[in-house]
């Protein structure tokens, strides 16, 4: 097969890992949003297709069999690309997005709320000193928090100049439990601010800040297009791949015995 990896994640590069091993011809797109992004083996493409048509394009003059969207939980505009871009054609399309923290063993001593704004009002009442680990791209919602002491950890620095009351640390998990609750101790941090963004890489956050008793407040994930098979693992994604290839297959022989 000849497969377009829609990546950016840790899941997007072991899928494409498991298809290069197959044997199949695998090109990975990536937005382009992080500076030195960690890249998947195989063929790689970086930016945008322009929209949903330019997507649609790109997979059918460049003779995709298939498309896999391991992008990132919150990248909803590109999913909702893909399930629109695909849905008029023959090549399936698998949605592989890692399992969410909704049934994580401390989920219900979070608060959920229902988007970064909402995060912000809440925690705001929950506390003083927060640490923000919600992503770069909607940082400047938290900008009005310029009169109290913000650590905010991102992949890459703020393409905004943050307030001088905050403390901007770069870094890309996986992070520790150990490490986690020394950074949450030596700043005195009382709330963390999240996204749901899932997965063991950047889950200790969560469980030092239950350890300290800190509030956590999570922005609830949006949610995935209708009508495309979702999957959580990588093995699910590539059975769930090829199975869907065959179904298109069968359809495409029972078309030709009726023409």
């Amino acid at each position: 097969m000849r497969v377009l990896v829609l990546g950016g994640t840790a899941e997007a590069r072991a899928v494409a890992s498991r298809l290069l091993d197959r044997g199949d011809d695998v090109v990975s797109s990536l937005a382009g949003r992080v500076t030195s992004p960690a890249l998947p083996v195989g063929d790689v493409r970086t930016g945008g297709f322009g929209g949903v048509e330019g997507l649609r394009d790109f997979v059918v003059t460049e003779g995709f069999s298939g498309v896999i969207d391991a992008t990132h939980p919150f990248a909803a505009q590109i999913s909702a690309n893909a399930a629109a871009a695909l849905a008029p054609l023959r090549q399936p399309l698998v949605r592989l997005a890692r399992p969410g923290w909704e049934h994580h063993p401390l989920a219900a001593h979070f608060t959920w709320v229902a988007d970064v704004a909402a995060a912000r009002d809440v925690a705001g009442e929950l506390g003083r000193r927060p640490f923000l680990t919600s992503g770069r791209q909607q940082l400047d919602t938290f900008a009005p928090w310029s009169d109290r002491y913000v650590l905010a950890r991102v992949v890459d620095p703020p393409d905004w100049v943050v307030p001088a009351t905050w403390e901007v640390l770069r870094a890309r998990g996986p992070f520790t439990l150990d490490a986690e609750l020394a950074l949450l101790r030596s700043r005195d941090i009382d709330v963390l601010v999240t996204k749901d963004s899932g997965g063991p890489l950047t889950v200790a956050k969560l469980e030092a800040a239950h350890t300290l008793g800190l509030p956590v407040v999570v922005v609830r994930r949006p949610p995935e297009p209708v009508d495309v098979a979702v999957v959580e693992t990588v093995d699910d994604a590539v059975s769930t791949l090829d199975a869907l290839d065959a179904m298109g297959a069968i359809d495409d022989r029972a078309r030709g015995v009726q023409a």
